[in-house]
């Protein structure tokens, strides 16, 4: 059975979150992982045209891309981040729109020719309905990459996630984890001819590494 997303609550978590995490003074950049400067770059969305980023946050990897002459296209649930990353990466042609990821996709009808999240929208949601829209939303060989922790051992399916600890107001999401042979299944699922999910390993010995996913059409 579907968790019970509950967007109001989700919306003002994330807006919470654009108020610590924007920095109007950081620069474009693009990295899968949650290290700097460490694993694969772009390349591995091959050399699109045009892109969307579902849960783009910051915009900074929209605005990176921008800079390489891609057409850049975001969309993020959290209007106070759309604020704040629209204004600063407009003059750079990045556009980024406000919406529920699910419903804003079911309504677009533009074509890509990759989609990606960077620890974004394809971590927060439900993969059996989002991978068939992202599906439907790409140009024929388009790639769908995106990037997470990897699962907890054990812990699979949706798992429940409070901001700022177990205190204070009780804003909550859900975030979706897996083992690989699970991505690459709900993946051909949903119409992609082929998958591959790799686990990067951290700079650091011991420490969390990174779950990549990509997809081709």
């Amino acid at each position: 059975m579907p968790v019970p997303h509950d967007i109001a609550v989700e919306t003002e978590l994330w807006d919470a979150f654009a108020e610590s995490a924007f920095d109007a003074d950081a620069e474009p950049s693009f990295c899968w992982t949650q290290y700097r400067g460490h694993g694969p770059g772009p390349e591995l969305l091959g050399t699109p045209e045009s892109v969307l980023e579902i849960g783009c946050g910051t915009g900074r990897a929209l605005a990176h891309l921008a800079q390489q002459g891609v057409k850049p296209i975001g969309v993020d649930l959290s209007p106070r981040m759309v604020q704040l990353a629209g204004e600063r990466w407009a003059p750079l042609g990045v556009r980024i729109e406000q919406g529920e990821v699910l419903a804003w996709l079911a309504a677009d009808d533009a074509r890509y020719d990759a989609v990606y999240s960077i620890f974004g929208a394809a971590w927060f949601t439900d993969p059996g309905r989002l991978f068939p829209l992202v599906r439907a939303r790409l140009n024929p060989g388009g790639r769908f990459v995106f990037s997470q922790p990897p699962a907890i051992p054990g812990a699979y399916g949706p798992q429940g996630m409070y901001k700022g600890g177990f205190a204070g107001k009780a804003m909550f999401t859900y975030r979706y984890s897996y083992r690989p042979a699970v991505w690459e299944r709900l993946l051909t699922r949903a119409g992609f001819t082929s998958a591959k999910v790799v686990v990067l390993d951290a700079p650091t010995e011991g420490h969390i590494g990174t779950l990549l996913v990509s997809a081709d059409t």
